[in-house]
């Protein structure tokens, strides 16, 4: 059996003009494209830190992944990329917000550099159902 992938859009999510898509579909899977605190009305970086652009990051998170048909609730794992693995408390504490039981497996990084000088990003894969 063969899966076609669908290109994943919505306008709660920041739509930038660059040759990937913010999710894809296939089977009962969704995979977002790493998100950034990209607020999708300004298309800049929220303000505040880093707890600030963790809850934007999760929301625009969330919205593709609802748009896709799946939910925070089901993913299965997430990669975090972090500028500086020394604001992982705080990053950490607004996950936690999001993410409250049954979590999905994670990954942290500390990256060279994120676009836009961010300082954090992360992507997720969920599951459908």
């Amino acid at each position: 059996m063969s899966h076609h992938k669908e290109i994943i859009s919505s306008p709660k999510i920041p739509q930038v003009k660059a040759p990937y898509s913010v999710g894809v579909k296939t089977g009962n899977l969704v995979f977002t494209a790493g998100q950034i605190g990209l607020h999708p009305d300004t298309m800049q970086l929220v303000p505040g830190g880093i707890e600030a652009e963790t809850r934007q990051v999760l929301e625009n998170i969330k919205n593709v992944l609802e748009a896709g048909g799946s939910s925070l609730d089901n993913v299965v794992k997430t990669t975090v990329y972090m500028r500086d693995l020394a604001d992982f408390a705080q990053m950490n504490s607004i996950y936690a917000q999001y993410f409250t039981a049954n979590f999905p497996a994670r990954t942290t990084i500390q990256a060279g550099a994120l676009p836009l000088g961010a300082a954090v990003e992360i992507e997720a894969i969920g599951v459908i159902g």
